[in-house]
Formats: C-alpha cells, sequence, structure tokens
C-alpha cells in the first residue's frame, strides 16, 4: 500500500478576503480603522487592535484640519490621500494573515482515514517481517518507539521489551494494569499474545481487541 498523498494546498476565504482589503481603497480611507478592527476581533490580535486605533485617531485628526485655515486644510488634504493609500496597501498586505488559509475540514478527515489505514498495513506489514525473522525484528527496533531507529512499525508496542511507560501509552492501559503486566512480565518472562496477557495481567476482555492492534510480542 502507497503512503497516502500529503494534505491539498489550504484554501483561503479569497472573496472575503479581497472584499475586507477593499474597505480602505472605496471609503477613501475612512473605513480603515472599522476593517483592522474587524481583523483585530477576528484574530484576537493587539497588534491589530493598536493599528486600527492608530488609523482612527491618524483620521480623527485629518478630520480636524480639513475646513480650518487654508494651510491646515490642504495639508490635511495630503494626509487623507496619504492614509487612504497607506491603509489600502496595508490591508492587502495582511491580508493572508486575517484570512489565513484553511483545509476543508472534510478533506482533512478523508486525509485522517487513510493515513490510519496505512499505518494499520505497516503494523502487519511488521508483524509478519517478525513473524519470519524475529532477530531482524530486534534489529530494527520493532515494536521500540523508545530506541533510535528508522524502521517505521506503525506504532507497535513490544510489550516484552518495552520499557513501563511506553506500555502505559497503549489504549485503555492505566497505571494499575500496567504495573501487573510488567510484574508479571518481570516473573514468568514473555507473554505470546494479546490474549494471553489479559489473562495472566487481569486485563478487562473488552481491551483485548484494542491492545491486540498496537501490541507485538517478540521473543
Amino acid at each position: 500500500m502507497p503512503p497516502p498523498p500529503p494534505l491539498p494546498p489550504a484554501e483561503t476565504g479569497a472573496a472575503q478576503g479581497i472584499l475586507w482589503a477593499f474597505i480602505p481603497f472605496i471609503t477613501f480611507g475612512y473605513g480603515t480603522p472599522f476593517s483592522f478592527l474587524y481583523a483585530a476581533i477576528r484574530r484576537k490580535s493587539v497588534n491589530l487592535g493598536v493599528t486600527a486605533a492608530g488609523y482612527g485617531l491618524a483620521t480623527l485628526v485629518t478630520m480636524g484640519m480639513i475646513g480650518s485655515d487654508l494651510l491646515l486644510t490642504v495639508f490635511g488634504s495630503f494626509m487623507t490621500v496619504l492614509l487612504w493609500i497607506a491603509g489600502t496597501a496595508h490591508a492587502f498586505a495582511v491580508r493572508s494573515s486575517v484570512f489565513p488559509k484553511e483545509i476543508p475540514r472534510n478533506r482533512r478527515n478523508e486525509h485522517a482515514i487513510e493515513v490510519a489505514k496505512y499505518r494499520r498495513t505497516l503494523r502487519a506489514e511488521a508483524r509478519a517481517l517478525a513473524a519470519e525473522d524475529p532477530a531482524l525484528a530486534h534489529e530494527l527496533r520493532i515494536g521500540r518507539p523508545d530506541a533510535p531507529r528508522t524502521f517505521d512499525d506503525g506504532g507497535l508496542v513490544d510489550v516484552n521489551h518495552a520499557p513501563q511507560h511506553i506500555i502505559a501509552a497503549l489504549p485503555g492501559m492505566t497505571p494499575e494494569l500496567t504495573e501487573r503486566v510488567i510484574r508479571r512480565r518481570d516473573l514468568q518472562g514473555a507473554f505470546v499474545s494479546a490474549e494471553e496477557m489479559a489473562v495472566d495481567a487481569d486485563i478487562p476482555p473488552d481491551l483485548v481487541p484494542q491492545l491486540a492492534e498496537y501490541t507485538i510480542f517478540l521473543p
């Protein structure tokens, strides 16, 4: 089974993002504070909130200049145009961070299913290899996620050799159950199957299918 393909490129709310970025332009800059305030709320960003406040203050100042004496009116008009251009350029510059790309949820779920099936196949292949050549399985460190290795066994745990904290991470294992498994292993030696482990360590029967999926018992 070939590895699952990578997730497709993320998609962005392009139409919504472009409309947001155009607000400073179509409002001649007067809508810039409100558009950045919306961005601050959307992204929960203090920096964007400060930016919105800055644009708002600058807009109020320029509006106060216009209509007073001629010099201030000219300067205020110049600043209005400058804020208009700067606000529009700024909005387009930060658009991708305000409307980040996202992968559709259903595609993420499909990919997760593909990965899970692939890792199940890896576990089956690792078990077959271990049954055929246990020495090679030990050399590849199958079932030993605690040890340095390059072989991917799909998440198997060798109950007969893995340390306690690795066994404790198996599905449904509690500290008490883990302690029973370790005590039984130390006293009587290796297990041969999940079923034997469940009987000898008094593990609830409903956990056996889950444990059987992720365990291996190398001699």
